[in-house]
């Protein structure tokens, strides 16, 4: 076995949790062949409330040593005055400045636009609407009510996303595409512009679209682009972006989110892996849900845990490949058309694990 690492594994609410068990069944000792220790933390929203949030801090502080972690979905409660989300909690407690989704094709899944090449979302990690003081004045109800909100971006975040972007279109040879409203909030999003048009002078030979927000929702709808895609986006821009490319591709369980914390250099210092989609209640106990999210993430995770061990990269791409592979065969749950189970899936991933073991 390669030597011993630590994976910080942050169990989370609902369905979320039952996938994250599921898909952790693929980072087993003895099915993978690494030395992995999983150190787990109690995110459910009962512990939030019981810790007053200090369990979440404690997982952040234990990825800022191991430098991974694993996170299932959690429940952010809706009332002003309860725990909030562990999300921002743990971005912040873990440096964290940007979050990179990749939409990519799933085999034997028609996507729901011209797509065809990958389309990477690269968003603020912090800051923006999320975390931001907000408040009303006037009578509550009343018709002069006005409520508000002081959102900040700090540059250092604007040059993380904006370096980050097109170090990721060089990897992949993509082109850089959309951006902020800029023409806008000239001085509050023309600050990731400026970083943006920064970039692209240090990388004339990548492809670069800067385009506004809205032209590149409709671009991504409506245009087949001829190369992959790095879309540079503000937190709240990228959060509701991300969620729809993924769901361009099939479905939204059909990717997983990555958070990472980058040195002066840019180089991932912690990564944090997840599914980007939510507890999922109404799936809750039924073992239908989709795996595939956790599962990529387990994948993910292993990448950034591998740095230039090779044994730790080729179990990240047998993971991967075994994932995509059961899906191009069929083996894949109801969002995708097909009729397996949530366990069927992973069972399936872990059999061909076992024969690419063999092989």
């Amino acid at each position: 076995m390669s030597p011993g690492r630590q994976i910080v594994v942050c169990d989370g609410d609902e369905t979320g949790q039952e996938l994250l068990d599921e898909a952790l069944r693929v980072l087993d000792s003895d099915e993978l062949g690494l030395d992995l220790e999983l150190v787990r933390f109690d995110l459910s929203l009962p512990n939030r409330r019981a810790t007053g949030n200090a369990v979440v801090r404690d997982a952040a502080a234990a990825m800022r040593e191991t430098g991974l972690g694993l996170k299932a979905a959690t429940i952010t409660p809706e009332h002003t005055g309860d725990v909030g989300s562990p999300n921002w909690i743990l971005r912040e407690g873990v440096g964290g400045s940007v979050i990179v989704r990749t939409g990519r094709r799933i085999p034997g899944v028609a996507p729901r636009a011209p797509v065809v090449h990958p389309i990477v979302v690269v968003r603020m990690a912090v800051g923006d609407a999320y975390g931001a003081e907000e408040g009303r004045v006037g009578d509550a109800g009343s018709a002069g009510e006005q409520a508000w909100r002081t959102e900040r971006i700090d540059r250092s975040v604007c040059r993380s996303v904006a370096e980050f972007s097109f170090r990721t279109a060089v990897q992949l040879d993509a082109c850089v595409y959309g951006g902020p409203k800029w023409t806008v909030s000239t001085v509050y999003e023309g600050m990731l512009k400026e970083e943006m048009d920064g970039a692209a002078t240090r990388y004339p030979d990548v492809p670069y679209r800067p385009t506004l927000i809205d032209a590149a929702y409709a671009g991504l709808l409506t245009e087949s682009s001829g190369s992959a895609l790095v879309v540079p986006a503000l937190n709240r821009d990228g959060d509701c972006l991300s969620d729809l490319v993924l769901a361009l591709f099939g479905s939204i369980a059909g990717a997983e989110s990555v958070l990472l914390a980058l040195d002066d250099a840019m180089r991932p210092v912690v990564a944090m892996a997840e599914a980007p989609h939510g507890t999922a209640p109404s799936l809750m106990g039924k073992n239908v849900a989709n795996p595939m999210a956790m599962l990529l993430a387990c994948a993910a995770l292993l990448d950034y845990a591998a740095r230039d061990e090779t044994a730790v990269a080729a179990k990240a791409t047998a993971i991967r490949r075994a994932t995509l592979g059961a899906a191009a065969d069929g083996i894949r749950t109801f969002d995708l058309g097909g009729e397996a189970s949530t366990s069927g899936v992973v069972d399936e991933v872990l059999a061909r694990l076992r024969a690419d073991a063999v092989r």
